[in-house]
């Protein structure tokens, strides 16, 4: 199930990156390029910090998810533009399980609790950020109106190793986990969710003359 998990995640992704390229007049390659950056980064910076072998290298349904996914969404775009909306859904859902299997596989190679949630973060946002600094923008995860999205991977990835350390079984643990970054992620987006602004207090004296 984690096998199958994983590939949907980059999946969803992809998808993500893909559409990131929507009025930058990129050609397929490029829109390739953002979807494999945006669905295999994350992953990749995590397991080279684990001193491990990239997931992706050693496993070629990785890539072809990712290309099929990003050839797809090229494709799909040129009849159908799909709502902010459904970018919105796909993007949730795919750091929800990315984030989590991230956790999930740091705990597998002996890396400390507080390790584990910071590489599943990483994992969840690393991709998206590599993406935006390709498009020239400052990454969606450093600004205020995207709303609980690291946030929500640390809550997700803080109840998988709660979940994980009381013995529960994985897949458990995962689908919960995943549960708690989609709820918290959609929630921010309903509500307006934030963390605060740096701010100094100069700013604060010129935003009320």
């Amino acid at each position: 199930m984690l096998y199958v998990v994983g590939l949907l995640a980059v999946g969803f992704s992809a998808i993500t990156g893909a559409l990131a390229a929507e009025g930058r007049r990129m050609d397929l390659f490029g829109v390739l390029v953002l979807a494999l950056v945006t669905s295999l980064g994350g992953g990749t910076l995590r397991d080279l910090v684990l001193d491990v072998p990239v997931f992706w290298s050693t496993d070629d349904w990785f890539l072809w998810t990712g290309l099929a996914a990003g050839t797809l969404t090229f494709a799909m775009v040129r009849y159908w533009h799909p709502p902010h909306q459904f970018l919105l859904i796909a993007d949730a859902i795919g750091l929800a399980f990315v984030a989590v299997l991230g956790t999930e596989k740091a705990l597998a190679h002996q890396a400390t609790p507080t390790t584990a949630i910071v590489l599943g973060v990483v994992t969840g946002v690393a991709g998206g950020i590599l993406r935006d600094l390709l498009c020239g923008e400052v990454p969606l995860v450093f600004r205020r109106e995207t709303y609980f999205y690291a946030t929500a991977a640390f809550g997700g990835d803080l109840a998988f190793v709660l979940l994980h350390r009381a013995a529960w079984d994985r897949q458990t643990c995962l689908l919960i986990a995943a549960g708690v970054i989609l709820g918290l992620r959609l929630a921010g987006l309903k509500w307006k969710l934030a963390l605060p602004v740096f701010r100094t207090r100069d700013q604060d004296r010129g935003s009320n003359t």
